[in-house]
């Protein structure tokens, strides 16, 4: 197999370089998808160029604040974004998805099976996965507010270190709702990584959020962005 010239192009245009088998790895789960996509409706996402300026960009940034041997749970997977890519660029953690709609997670068993990638796939609410299990580190990229996330993920904090949320630039307004209806007063919130989206809006910034417990000292720390 050799790399689609589209799928080069995009990462030369996003100045983006991986290694040869890792990028192979990629464009075999985006092609992937893109077959299921025409049964499921997966993503919008359906261009080498939408692949990696948006969803392999988020990715990679967000790649940054995971370390070695972290046990990550990309809640509501969806089409795999950003569990299934994080897990190929970075194959010294632990990564796991969930998704509540059994269709998709069906789907998302089929591509990892198809991939070769040791990553659980769990058909069921998050609630559900941790009240039986724990993990370092929850991700969500567009699964809800930070007011919503932060008042559902209040009663298992014992079962995971931090939440790294994926954000775009509205996040600042998201951030005062939550403070504004009283959640962040045990909670920290960093800005750990802040990048150009390259989308519509000029000088539109995306973030990398860590929430944690207040009281809590994570066993790395980042500076805030």
């Amino acid at each position: 197999m050799s790399i689609i010239p589209e799928f080069a192009a995009a990462l030369a245009d996003h100045n983006i370089e991986l290694d040869e088998e890792v990028t192979l790895r990629l464009q075999a789960y985006a092609t992937e998808m893109w077959r299921w996509n025409e049964q499921l409706n997966l993503t919008r996402h359906t261009t080498w160029d939408l692949f990696v300026g948006r969803d392999l960009r988020d990715c990679l940034q967000v790649s940054k604040v995971i370390v070695e041997g972290e046990e990550v749970l990309d809640l509501g997977s969806g089409n795999g974004v950003p569990g299934i890519p994080l897990a190929i660029l970075r194959p010294d953690i632990e990564v796991s998805l969930a998704e509540s709609v059994a269709k998709r997670a069906n789907v998302l068993a089929e591509m990892v099976a198809e991939l070769e990638l040791p990553v659980p796939v769990y058909a069921s609410r998050g609630e559900e996965l941790l009240d039986d299990f724990r993990f370092s580190t929850l991700m969500c990229r567009a699964v809800g507010s930070i007011a919503k996330l932060c008042r559902w993920v209040e009663p298992y904090w014992s079962n995971i270190d931090r939440m790294l949320l994926i954000k775009g630039p509205k996040w600042i307004e998201e951030r005062k709702e939550a403070r504004h209806l009283g959640l962040m007063g045990t909670l920290e919130l960093r800005r750990v990584v802040a990048y150009p989206l390259g989308d519509d809006a000029e000088q539109a910034e995306g973030a990398i959020l860590q929430v944690w417990p207040r009281n809590r000292q994570l066993q790395h720390s980042f500076p805030e962005q």
